[in-house]
Formats: C-alpha cells, sequence, structure tokens
C-alpha cells in the first residue's frame, strides 16, 4: 500500500512537468471549384492555449485578425466547413440577382430614352426612322463634303451665267418653293443661290431668262404612263402612312429650317447628281445631254431634295454603327468574309433600294407641286436604266439603287401616280396644295 502511494505521486509529480500536447485544427477541406492547391489562410483555434500560424511567425494577433478580415472577403465556408473561394471580376457582378436587375432596368431605360428621343418621321410615307446624328452634324458633314468637292473640281464648274447653270438653278428653284409649299412653314430659307468658285455670283431671276436661254420645243408628256400591272410590293408605303394618319404623326422637317441651298454644275461626262446634306444641290453636265427637257431634270433635281427631306444621309450613318455593332458580335462565331457578305447583302443593300424608293416618291410629289408633269418621272428612270445598263435581275440585287425600270413601274402604279397627277394640274390652274408632306 506504501508502495503504491509512492508510485502515484511520482506519476502525479512527472506528469505535471510535462508540457501539454498541441491540438491543430483539421486542415481544411476545398471544393472543386477552387483555383488553388494550398490555403494559406488558418483559423486561430486557441484550443488549450495553442499558438495561432501567425503568432509561430512573429504576426501579432492584432495583425492576424486584419489579415484574415480582408481575406475572408473572397472566400466562404458551407455548412460542412468546406472553404470555397469566391469568383471576382466582371463575372462575378453579374452572378448577383441584384445586379443583374439594375442592368436591365437602366439598359432598357437608356435604349428608351435615346429611340424616342431621336426617332423621327419622315415625310409622305410616315415611316418612322431612329435618327442618332444631330441636325447640326449633319449639315456641317455636307458644307465639308461641298468645300472638298469645289477644289477637287476647281476649273471644271460652270459660272453661274452659264445657260445650264441657270437652268438648273430655276429648276432647282421651283423645286425647293414646292418643298416649301408642301410642309407648311412660313418661309424659313432663301432662293437657292448658284456656288463658284470664287465669290462673285451673277443669278438671273425670272422664267423669262429661262426662256430666252432654251430654244427647245414644249415637251411632250408620255401617253402611257399609266402600268396596271402590279410588278412590286410597296405596301410598306400604304402600311406606313395609314398608320401615321391613325396615330396622327407629323413629319419632321425641323432639319430643313434656315437650310442654305445651293446649286453647282460641274463640266464632266458624269451621269450623275446628288444633294448634299446642308442642301447643296450638284448636277453633272452628263447628266444633262441625257435628260434635255425640264421635266426629266426636275424629276432628277426632285429625287435627290427627297434625300435631304428624309435625312437618308444621317440615316445611313446610324445604321452603319448598329451594322458594325453587329458584324462585330458574329466575328466572334463566324469568318468575316461571310459575315461581311451578308450583312451587305441582307442589310445594307436592301436598306439603300429602300430609300431610294421613298426619295423618287417624295421627288414625284415636289416636281408636281412645282408645275412639271410626273407623267415623265418614269420614263425617266427607265431611261437611265438603259444608259447604266442595270437591266440584269441579278443586279437589283447587289446595287445600292433599284433598277431603273423597277423605279418605272413603281412610279407608275396608279395610287401614287394619281395623287401627283392631281397635284400637278392644281399647281398649273394655279391652285397650289399645301401640307401635302
Amino acid at each position: 500500500m506504501a508502495w503504491y502511494r509512492r508510485s502515484r505521486f511520482v506519476y502525479d509529480a512527472c506528469r505535471k512537468l510535462l508540457p501539454k500536447s498541441s491540438i491543430q485544427s483539421p486542415t481544411p477541406r476545398f471544393s472543386s471549384n477552387s483555383n488553388s492547391s494550398f490555403y494559406t489562410q488558418y483559423k486561430s483555434s486557441g484550443v488549450f492555449g495553442t499558438p495561432s500560424i501567425a503568432s509561430k511567425f512573429g504576426v501579432k494577433q492584432n495583425q492576424s485578425s486584419f489579415i484574415s478580415g480582408i481575406s475572408r472577403r473572397y472566400y466562404y465556408v458551407d455548412k460542412n466547413q468546406v472553404y470555397h473561394f469566391k469568383p471576382r471580376g466582371f463575372k462575378a457582378w453579374f452572378e448577383n440577382p441584384r445586379h443583374v436587375l439594375i442592368a436591365v432596368v437602366v439598359g432598357s431605360g437608356v435604349v428608351i430614352t435615346v429611340y424616342f428621343g431621336n426617332s423621327e418621321t419622315v415625310p409622305y410615307t410616315k415611316r418612322k426612322h431612329l435618327v442618332l446624328l444631330s441636325k447640326g452634324a449633319e449639315r456641317q458633314i455636307g458644307e465639308t463634303q461641298f468645300k472638298q468637292m469645289k477644289k477637287e473640281f476647281k476649273g471644271k464648274i460652270l459660272p453661274a451665267i452659264h445657260p445650264d447653270s441657270v437652268r438648273v438653278r430655276l429648276i432647282s428653284k421651283d423645286i425647293i418653293e414646292s418643298l416649301q409649299r408642301g410642309i407648311s412653314h412660313e418661309r424659313v430659307w432663301s432662293d437657292p443661290g448658284y456656288a463658284m468658285e470664287g465669290g462673285n455670283q451673277h443669278e438671273p431671276e425670272g422664267h423669262e431668262t429661262m426662256k430666252a436661254l432654251s430654244d427647245e420645243p414644249v415637251e411632250k408628256v408620255p401617253g402611257d404612263w399609266h402600268k396596271k400591272e402590279e410588278v412590286l410590293d410597296d405596301k410598306w408605303v400604304k402600311e406606313s402612312r395609314k398608320k401615321g394618319e391613325k396615330h396622327g404623326a407629323k413629319p419632321s422637317t425641323d432639319h430643313l429650317e434656315g437650310m442654305n441651298w445651293e446649286v453647282l454644275v460641274v463640266n464632266e461626262p458624269v451621269v450623275n447628281a446628288f444633294c448634299l446634306p446642308g442642301g447643296k444641290i450638284v448636277v453633272f453636265t452628263g447628266l444633262m445631254k441625257h435628260f434635255n427637257s425640264d421635266a426629266e431634270l426636275a424629276t432628277i433635281i426632285g429625287h435627290e431634295v427627297g434625300h435631304a427631306v428624309a435625312r437618308h444621309s444621317a440615316e445611313q450613318i446610324t445604321k452603319n454603327l448598329w451594322f458594325a455593332i453587329l458584324q462585330l458580335v458574329l466575328y466572334q462565331f463566324i469568318t468575316p468574309d461571310f459575315v461581311n457578305t451578308m450583312s451587305n447583302l441582307l442589310l445594307r443593300l436592301p436598306f439603300s433600294r429602300k430609300m431610294e424608293i421613298e426619295a423618287d416618291y417624295i421627288g414625284l410629289l415636289l416636281m408636281a407641286s412645282a408645275g412639271y408633269d410626273p407623267r415623265t418621272a418614269p420614263q425617266v428612270y427607265e431611261k437611265l436604266g438603259k444608259i447604266t445598263g442595270d437591266s440584269s435581275k441579278l443586279r437589283d440585287y447587289l446595287a445600292t439603287h433599284p433598277s431603273g425600270k423597277t423605279r418605272s413601274q413603281l412610279l407608275g402604279r396608279a395610287h401614287i401616280m394619281e395623287e401627283a397627277v392631281n397635284m400637278y394640274r392644281e399647281a398649273v390652274a394655279g391652285r397650289a396644295i399645301e401640307g401635302f408632306l
């Protein structure tokens, strides 16, 4: 018995002298989505007074807590005590449903604001279109192009007193005055002046000068202007006008206010004419050699002014922006050559041809209101098609303009020609129609 007590005393004494064993917390497990095989952040267990990992490396306890607090922002622990790294960056932001909802709401608001804030109604066709280019920027582009063109054709621009210059200017004046009546605005622009290389301008006035310069016989109106057969479908014009009238859509004509119209005739054998943004009308003498009558020239000038009325240049710039964005997206999945070809065939070219038809319709009404017989227009476009050689059906799908035959057949249909002929008769009778656009 005494032996047992002595042995027990020695055992207890030795136990008190031995150091207590350290119990480490289990090594944390990682999920499969962890991007690291070694995790350096351990929780300080503090079991039986065991020092933490930070204290072993000389880091103070308050510093360890601060580092641990920062690191916990990048991981979380599930109910099974498994550590998961939190995703970071752009992907992590969109994994939050609240962030996605905010992005959708804000993005939708921006799109709606931009669309309704820049949506306009084209005169006559009542077509709604989106134009992001401001009116001031559009005019500035036209002014810049006009100056560059005058430098390019220096020495080839006909003087203001040249018969061709006077003729084109007087026809343009009639078209612009009919446009003024068409939009029912007060007089907001001056008569079209003739642009010259120098600063001096001589502008003959009145139709008497025109008669003195022209020895041509009275033009004959083609008798068979009415096309009974409907060869093309342009229902979009009817539907657009009907929808616009139903909703009371008002044509957008603010871009025409204060327009500084200028006319220029270039001595070049080019069968072409155009109207730059800002009211800059340019006609080449090569066109005048093929189209001799005033009504023929009025058809072409009315068409070009129709582009300016509908803001087709600014709309084309806006469309090109959307086309470029769409192409960049498709480039990630399809070869660029295929994307460019299909975007031209399915988007750019059809849209360009649609704008040409719209300008034909507006120009037809402008020339009729100006006192030029609209029944000449189908013959002009058919003749233009023969000159340019666009008789191939395949070319209709590969060109920016519809074929001359197509345009002739469209304008010859009764629903547009009858309206123009009635307007022409009223103009000849001295009862000019206002507000027809």
